[in-house]
Parts: C-alpha cells; structure tokens; sequence
C-alpha cells in the first residue's frame, strides 16, 4: 500500500518549506561565514575567534535544525526524484563534509585561538565548502534529473506558441 504524504496535497508546502529552508541556510551559514571570516582575520576582528564562536553557536544550531528539517520535509514531497538527482546527492555530500569540517576543524580553531596561517586555511576551506553547498541547492532546480513542475500546463496551453508569439492565432 502506498503512502499519500499530505504535503503532496497542498500548492502551499513547497513555496514555505522553501522559504523555511532558505532561511535557516542564513542563519546557520551566515553564522558559521562569520566565525570563517574571523579565522581569516576579516571583518569582527574586536572579538576572538573564541567569543564569536560561542556567541553564534546558538544561531548556528538553530539554523542548521531548521535548514535540515525543512529539507527532509522537501525531500518527503518528491523522494524517488531528488535520490536519483546527482546534483542532489554531491550537494548532501558536501553538506556532510561541511558540518563535519566545521563543527571539527574550525571549532578547534576558534577554540584555541590559532592565528595565521592554520586559521586562515580552514576558515577558507569552510568558506569554499558551505558556497558549494548553497550553490548545489540553487543547481538541483537546473539539473537534468531536477524535479517535475508541480502542476502540468492548462489544457489547450501550447508553450512552444507562445513562446514564438503565435498564441492564439
């Protein structure tokens, strides 16, 4: 027996699990680039490395949970797609390194207050990873394998004529 996923149901979930998403990618990305950014000795430079981590630590997490739970329910709508979309699957690759990395190598960074060049290698080394991620979620919509449009065009719509300007000729 198959199982209807109510989310299915509504033209509403995916616009706000999107937005959902989105907006904890910029909580818990942002947080983490500015720690990054401190590592490399730009920008917050009044505060530690290890004052910055503490005091983003929250806004991190709560980002993370967010982006993360709103992207399983994302998944949920459309599964057999998105887990045979490549773009996808490197994008969750990179999303496991970047916390790994993160919450590891730049943690200990900031932790320890290493300066130079360790610091500013992992700090842009954590940049690099969490752009690819970002970046991978905007090409899962451009990729070949991306997920169907929601809804099929209005009967008697015919795109290609309108697209030439001899709709409704």
């Amino acid at each position: 027996m198959a199982m209807i996923n109510p989310l299915n149901e509504s033209p509403l979930a995916f616009p706000v699990l999107e937005c959902l998403h989105i907006f904890g990618f910029v909580c818990g990305v942002g947080s983490m680039a500015l720690v990054s950014f401190r590592l490399l000795g730009i920008g917050l430079t009044r505060k530690s490395a290890r004052q910055l981590w503490r005091e983003t630590l929250p806004w991190t997490l709560a980002g993370l949970t967010l982006a993360i739970s709103a992207g399983l329910l994302l998944f949920s709508i459309n599964p057999d797609v998105y887990s045979s979309n490549y773009t996808f699957l490197a994008k969750m690759a990179l999303l496991f390194l970047a916390i790994v990395f993160y919450f590891t190598t730049i943690r200990r960074a900031a932790m320890t207050g290493s300066a130079g060049r360790f610091a500013g290698i992992a700090g842009g080394v954590s940049l690099a990873l969490w752009t690819l991620v970002v970046f991978g979620g905007i090409f899962i919509g451009l990729s070949a394998t991306r997920p169907p449009a929601a809804a099929a065009p209005p009967a008697g719509v015919n795109f290609d004529q309108f697209l030439n300007g001899t709709a409704g000729k």
